[in-house]
């Protein structure tokens, strides 16, 4: 049984129009027009237990849309949404009690307080038994590298040590679902990468199902199996990464150095877009000609003293499927 099943989802708001002026400002009080805006509009996926999937989309796509509603903050215009056997509006307190929530711009850590103090409270608002928070603390505060400042207060932490804590905050109790929106915008790289690590290990070892919502696709490329991608309210893609690079990335660039310099490359199903000295770099549709079949043309004819594939960059084909659609 899924632990999440959206069926069919839609969020519409309704924005009203403010005409200018003073007579405009009188007639805003007797009629007011509006129009509607689509948020989310008829979106459908189910999620399964332990799953950790990449939802992503431009500002404005509904991303953050779908997740408000999935935590029960907001009540859908029509459709259906369960989670955990529950619609998450009808019970938003045994909901929340199940889920974990970081938002990336927003802490829910008490700013003035030591760290220790702020998940002391939590441990008192979730009412979770001192021996589950004792080693869920000690467990997160070992992998995130958390105890040279859990007497420090909150206003005083950096960006990357206040997200370690939030991260730890949304996971003292133990919830089967982890929701996060842009957990590492603004970190610097090693930061990035300490809280991708994590994530996977807290998926694999725990089986929390995560949601991840970002604009950085290293995040979803390094961390995901599955990505779900939303533009002006619908999903225009649910499938894996390898997926949607073999249907949409077919382009693939094979960069090799020449024992010398040839005055002249010449293969079948590969165009030299680049050169430098000895290095060319060749590009080739995957569904014309494989990799195999280039190399083996190129060593028949020249002298190689090293070759890389390298694939199409995620990022590079979301921003195609934005631009061009899904064709």
């Amino acid at each position: 049984m899924p632990i999440i099943t959206v069926e069919h989802l839609s969020k519409h708001f309704k924005v009203y129009k403010r005409r200018p002026g003073f007579w405009g400002s009188l007639r805003n009080i007797v009629s007011r027009e509006h129009s509607i805006i689509r948020a989310v509009d008829d979106v459908s996926f189910t999620l399964e237990r332990g799953e950790l999937v990449g939802y992503i989309g431009a500002n404005g796509a509904g991303k953050s849309t779908t997740i408000k509603m999935l935590t029960g903050i907001l009540v859908p215009t029509s459709g259906h949404v369960e989670v955990m056997g529950a619609v998450p509006y009808e019970r938003r307190k045994e909901n929340a009690r199940r889920i974990g929530v970081v938002f990336g711009q927003r802490t829910q850590l008490w700013w003035d307080l030591p760290v220790i103090e702020s998940f002391d409270l939590l441990k008192h608002i979730y009412a979770i038994p001192q021996n589950v928070y004792n080693h869920n603390l000690e467990l997160f505060s070992e992998l995130l590298q958390l105890h040279p400042f859990l007497d420090t207060p909150v206003r005083k932490l950096s960006l990357g040590q206040r997200m370690r804590c939030d991260l730890t905050a949304a996971l003292l109790h133990n919830p089967e679902i982890l929701y996060l929106d842009e957990p590492t915008i603004g970190l610097d790289v090693v930061a990035k990468e300490n809280i991708r690590q994590f994530l996977k290990q807290i998926n694999t070892e725990r089986q929390v199902t995560v949601i991840l919502t970002t604009h950085d696709l290293n995040d979803v490329e390094k961390v995901c199996q599955r990505m779900l991608i939303i533009d002006r309210g619908k999903i225009i893609y649910d499938g894996s990464i390898d997926g949607l690079k073999q249907r949409y990335g077919k382009t693939r660039m094979l960069i090799v150095d020449l024992a010398q310099v040839y005055p002249e490359i010449k293969l079948d199903g590969a165009e030299m877009t680049r050169r430098e000295d000895n290095r060319i770099w060749l590009t080739f549709d995957r569904d014309t000609i494989s990799a195999s079949e280039l190399i083996a043309q190129l060593t028949a004819q020249y002298e190689i003293k090293d070759l890389t594939i390298s694939e199409p960059e995620i990022e590079a084909i979301v921003r195609r499927i934005y631009k061009w659609g899904m064709t």
